[in-house]
């Protein structure tokens, strides 16, 4: 939740809210649940990875997750 944190606050207000309604949501549930350290479905994670550019990732956000599987970038055992 840092990144995303960090994220967002290197953006103006007006850059923040359009950064959450391009992942579907607002910027007020950013905010409360960055605070909360609340658990983000995988689609919120997967958009906000998209619409960062990647400069946050679904596995800063929840990284319990095996991302690298469901990315096909795990390795065989």
């Amino acid at each position: 939740m840092d990144k995303l944190r960090t994220y967002l606050n290197s953006k103006t207000p007006e850059k923040q809210d359009e950064f959450a309604r391009r992942c579907g949501t607002t910027l007020g549930y950013l905010r409360k649940a960055i605070s909360a350290e609340q658990q983000f479905d995988v689609q919120l994670c997967i958009n906000i990875e998209v619409e960062s550019g990647g400069a946050v990732r679904c596995e800063d956000l929840r990284p319990r997750v095996t991302w690298a599987k469901l990315r096909g970038t795990a390795e065989a055992a």
